[in-house]
């Protein structure tokens, strides 16, 4: 079994200020880079709520799906918990569980060291959003 890839890391804000950017406001800073197509035009939606859809809406086009709830992949991939953990002191610990590694079979291992790349390049677009009105 391929060990999950976990990240954390500390913000300077609530807990519900960092939830909401992640969530309502995830199309203002998740990059064309980490969408499905990359193409221009896409909208990046995640759906409130217990079972809520992710998808990269097209304008004019169909959805491209990427997970349910709050599991981020496709069905046939890997799964993503992120979990907003209080401090106590007005900061909040973003903590990220990326697993399931071993659905993909031989190439696991390789995909779990690009998306810790791809983790890395991700998080300064959401850090960046946090301080945004």
């Amino acid at each position: 079994m391929t060990e999950p890839l976990r990240l954390s890391f500390d913000i300077v804000c609530s807990t519900e200020h960092a939830f909401a950017v992640w969530t309502a406001k995830i199309a203002m800073w998740w990059p064309l880079d980490h969408t499905v197509s990359g193409e221009d035009g896409v909208d990046v939606v995640l759906e409130p709520g217990a079972g809520g859809r992710i998808y990269d809406a097209y304008a004019g086009r169909s959805r491209a799906r990427l997970g349910r709830g709050h599991r981020l992949g496709t069905a046939d991939a890997t799964d993503v918990e992120i979990r907003f953990v209080d401090q106590g002191d007005g900061g909040t610990r973003v903590e990220i569980e990326h697993s399931g590694w071993e659905r993909l079979g031989a190439a696991g291992e390789d995909w779990r060291d690009r998306n810790r790349a791809g983790w890395q390049t991700l998080m300064p677009h959401y850090l960046a959003a946090l301080l945004l009105p």
